[in-house]
């Protein structure tokens, strides 16, 4: 699943899209996966009203194998991986990203096993 977060056309009014073919991805696991983003921002915004569009540019979904919950975990991953991104919770965080990749969890997580004993 690749989604990108960047701040909101209308105040108030944030926007998902999903680029990726029902086939690829179906859209009860693509609104699963939007349900996690909302959540996550709720759980680590802090109540701050963080809003964010949504752009959901690849996934794949497998017919045994994926399930509502696993996409709602991966939405609530990107979020917190977003709000890293953007300054919004502190590096440390991206330790608990288990299956989030994106350019700044390598430095963080080697900043991090640099300062182990």
């Amino acid at each position: 699943m690749t989604a990108t977060f960047e701040p909101p056309v209308d105040a108030g009014q944030p926007a998902f899209v999903n680029l990726v073919p029902d086939e690829d991805l179906p859209e009860e696991f693509a609104a699963a996966f939007l349900a996690g983003v909302v959540q996550g921002f709720e759980e680590h915004g802090g109540g701050d009203g963080i809003e964010s569009d949504v752009l959901i540019t690849a996934g794949r979904h497998h017919i045994v194998d994926s399930s509502e919950y696993g996409f709602k975990i991966a939405g609530q991953m990107a979020a917190r991986a977003a709000m890293i991104t953007a300054g919004l919770l502190a590096p440390q965080e991206a330790h608990k990203l288990t299956k989030v990749h994106w350019p700044a969890k390598s430095r963080f997580v080697g900043e991090r096993d640099a300062r182990r004993p």
